[in-house]
């Protein structure tokens, strides 16, 4: 059944993205949980800013916010640090406030046949602890993981598509997988749409969290990108099954850049 919704979700988008007009490349990364083969570039930084809702049937969590810091270092590889602080409303009590774990990165992408083309890179991260109270207080999970993912993007007739493909060693934990899919491009300059799917979860015992959304990123003036997404479960809304998750946020890009929309009108035409 949620193969089937994913199928149906994917042909759809496709066939309405083919029919907006092309100016630039989507890609993973936020507000998106697919990550793709970018990097900011040499000495370069990518920081976002995100609010971050999941909620469940009697409890929720939020990244507020979530703080998501990459520097490139040369052309191909991308420095991460990632943490949050988060809002846990667990069921049937009072709610919690405390840091998440942290989540340091490295991005290499070993191959680049250029812009438009296939690009392949891998991005492994941990996802560790902090000496804190809050794996006692029920804040974070005991388990500590160490991921391995690779991620590819290539362009598809009209739309442009991210995948991203990842294994979890857990210590402590049943071992995993994440898997994810972003299709879009931009509507115009400024704007871009995509759609999501994305799964991940456990192999013993078996158990997944397939989720489906859409979002999308304005840029309001370098260095400044709003980014936004919205979506839920392709199942039914449970205890382990978003009705709502999202991201609303804002990715600051240093040292800024020029947009095409930002530039005279007779430089863009060139």
């Amino acid at each position: 059944m949620a193969f089937a919704a994913k199928s149906g979700g994917l042909q759809l988008a496709m066939a309405v993205l083919s029919l907006c007009p092309k100016f630039a490349s989507a890609q993973g990364g936020p507000p998106y949980y697919t990550n793709d083969p970018g990097t900011p570039g040499d000495l370069n930084w990518e920081i976002n800013l995100g609010y971050m809702p999941f909620y469940f049937q009697g409890q929720s969590t939020s990244h507020t916010p979530d703080v998501d810091i990459n520097f490139g270092v040369g052309s191909r590889i991308q420095l991460t640090y990632e943490n949050a602080w988060l809002r846990v409303k667990p069921p049937g009590s009072a709610t919690k406030f405390g840091l998440g774990q942290s989540n340091p990165g490295v991005k290499w992408r070993f191959y680049d046949a250029g812009e438009g083309h296939l690009s392949l890179s891998m991005f492994p991260q941990f996802f560790l602890n902090n000496p804190n109270d809050a794996v006692r207080r029920g804040i974070t999970s005991a388990s500590q993981t160490f991921e391995l993912p690779f991620e590819v993007s290539d362009k598809v007739g009209p739309v442009d598509v991210d995948f991203e493909l990842g294994y979890d060693f857990v210590h402590r934990g049943p071992n995993g997988w994440v898997s994810g899919l972003v299709v879009g491009r931009d509507i115009t300059h400024k704007l871009e749409f995509d759609m999501e799917l994305y799964n991940q979860g456990t192999f013993h015992p078996w158990q997944n969290q397939p989720t489906i959304d859409f979002g999308g990123r304005y840029k309001i003036h370098s260095p400044i990108i709003f980014l936004f997404m919205a979506g839920r479960a392709l199942r039914p809304s449970s205890s382990n099954q978003t009705y709502f998750l999202g991201y609303f946020g804002l990715q600051f890009l240093l040292p800024p850049k020029s947009y095409p929309s930002d530039l005279p009108e007779h430089a863009e035409q060139k």
